[in-house]
């Protein structure tokens, strides 16, 4: 988890900014609606990009183990077995 949010945390966060930044240009319009429209879509983007997809979305696939993986192959893997801890005596 901690690889894959490393790799693409970058790029995720950039798109969010961009696409919350094209529709915060929404808010600069004359007419009303469309400036609560676009202020409520880039409030939600950028909601979405910075609190679900690098937080919650983590938090839940850690909690759920290999069943977030369900459908696919991931599930199915048979998970290597992890070497043996040694012990104090």
């Amino acid at each position: 988890m901690l690889r894959g949010l490393a790799v693409t945390g970058g790029v995720i966060s950039s798109a969010g900014l961009v696409l919350a930044s094209t529709f915060g240009v929404l808010g600069l319009m004359p007419v009303t609606m469309m400036v609560q429209i676009g202020l409520l879509v880039a409030i939600g983007v950028l909601l979405d990009t910075f609190l679900v997809r690098s937080v919650m979305v983590p938090a839940l696939a850690l909690d759920a183990g290999r069943g977030f993986w369900w459908p696919g192959r991931l599930a199915r893997a048979v998970p290597a077995e992890a070497p043996p801890v040694p012990q104090k005596v």
